[in-house]
């Protein structure tokens, strides 16, 4: 059994490793300590769900095309400032470092140490140009950027972990911090149709171990924008009958 007090006792291990892009970190949130302990903040969490495989196995299958969805969103060559809001098990990131050009670069936020930690590992590992990767200890609810600071913002699978009010407010620091004419990208859960087997299978799945899941199966993502919002358009596609959604906010010039 993982304890909630050795995961805690985890984080101060975690933050004397970030070498260079330490900062003072964020303080956990309530929901991510009492709910998602298990899943991201325990050091064995890391060693158990950090598997390609495992990952497509949780998405069905779907892991790869959800990735390459949000990262055609950014084009083949990405030659501007990228946010990715919260680290991601799986290669999320190392593909969307192989289409960095020449002058592109990347910010990655996330609240827990040891997933700044587990993404320089990846990094590294899979020989990607980390030097251009700025990998940073923040809050979603709070990001500590400029307004407009960003041409691209990519939210991939964490709206749903996120209660409303903190999910309200992280979609709203993602639409300040990007760019007019840019791109806020998000991939999510999806209410499935109404033929769709997983409409039926999912629901203990995520009422059992993603209490605010079905919130975003119930919710359009464009209802957690913030009132009076500068969008030019809100495009939006689904995916293996409906399970998965990608909703594309292009920022109002």
């Amino acid at each position: 059994m993982i304890s909630k007090q050795s995961a805690y006792g985890a984080e101060s291990e975690a933050v004397r490793a970030l070498g260079p892009h330490r900062l003072a970190p964020a303080p956990i949130p309530a929901y991510l300590q009492n709910t998602y302990w298990w899943a991201y903040l325990h050091p064995r969490a890391v060693h158990i769900f950090e598997r390609q495989w495992l990952v497509n196995l949780i998405l069905w299958g779907n892991f790869a095309r959800l990735r390459n969805a949000a990262l055609a969103e950014m084009g083949e060559v990405i030659n501007g400032r990228v946010l990715q809001v919260a680290c991601v098990y799986g290669d999320f990131t190392e593909h969307l470092v192989r289409r960095l050009g020449p002058q592109g670069s990347i910010d990655v936020i996330d609240v827990a140490p040891i997933q700044i930690n587990n993404l320089h590992a990846k990094l590294k590992l899979a020989g990607a140009d980390s030097e251009r990767v700025n990998a940073l200890l923040q809050d979603s609810s709070d990001l500590h950027f400029a307004d407009a600071s960003h041409d691209d913002v990519v939210v991939f699978f964490l709206l749903h972990e996120m209660p409303t009010e903190v999910r309200r407010k992280t979609v709203a620091e993602a639409l300040r911090v990007t760019k007019p004419g840019g791109k806020l990208i998000f991939v999510d859960y999806h209410k499935p149709r109404a033929w769709s087997p997983f409409r039926y299978l999912m629901v203990p799945i995520l009422t059992t171990l993603e209490p605010f899941a079905m919130d975003v199966w119930n919710n359009g993502i464009a209802s957690w924008l913030p009132d009076g919002a500068a969008v030019a358009k809100l495009e939006k596609k689904t995916y293996f009958g409906g399970l998965y959604q990608k909703v594309v906010v292009t920022k109002a010039a």
